[in-house]
């Protein structure tokens, strides 16, 4: 009596295999190429998933309801984004836009030093907006930041900025000594 062994191909994944796949191809392009170059739609997927089931109408439609079930959003060529959701991608579009329109530049802090200032807190925030308004102390610092007992100021020149906030918190005491 003969036997046959007869290999045949496992039956159509279920959709949620279908985007596990479908996430572990789109993960290996996004490691590989720094970002998707390959798949835009259902479709691109197909020769994978034909290499490992029978091609049928029946996996194509189930490689379909994977990718829309997915709900990924693309980019501006039309190609899958696998690292964010479509609500993820339009935060993003928003943040770029306001940091385009408010003309962000990223500034290197390496080298920077810390200046702190104590004072009151009650005037922190009137003092904070005199100092952005302030002509004498423009370009001397790169930020400032309240904290709980004070001003922490951040600047590639920490002297120059120590001498000049000592000139204007002197001016109210020369004044009085002057009396």
């Amino acid at each position: 009596m003969e036997r046959t062994l007869s290999i045949s191909a496992p039956p159509t994944p279920s959709r949620k295999e279908c985007e596990k796949q479908i996430r572990r191809i789109l993960m290996t392009e996004v490691l590989q190429q720094g970002k998707n170059i390959h798949f835009k739609t259902a479709k691109d997927f197909m020769s994978y998933f034909e290499s490992l089931y029978s091609p049928s109408g029946a996996l194509t439609k189930q490689v379909q309801r994977a990718i829309k079930s997915m709900d990924m959003p693309k980019d501006e060529r039309g190609y899958f984004i696998i690292d964010k959701t479509k609500s993820q991608l339009a935060d993003d579009k928003e943040l770029s836009y306001l940091m385009d329109k408010s003309n962000a530049v990223k500034v290197d802090i390496e080298g920077a030093e810390l200046l702190f200032v104590a004072l009151d807190t009650k005037y922190m925030d009137y003092v904070i907006s005199l100092i952005e308004e302030s002509k004498t102390l423009s370009g001397k610092f790169i930020t400032v930041i309240p904290s709980a007992n004070g001003l922490v100021f951040i600047t590639k020149n920490k002297p120059g900025l120590s001498a000049l906030l000592d000139h204007i918190m002197g001016l109210t005491k020369s004044e009085e000594d002057e009396k």
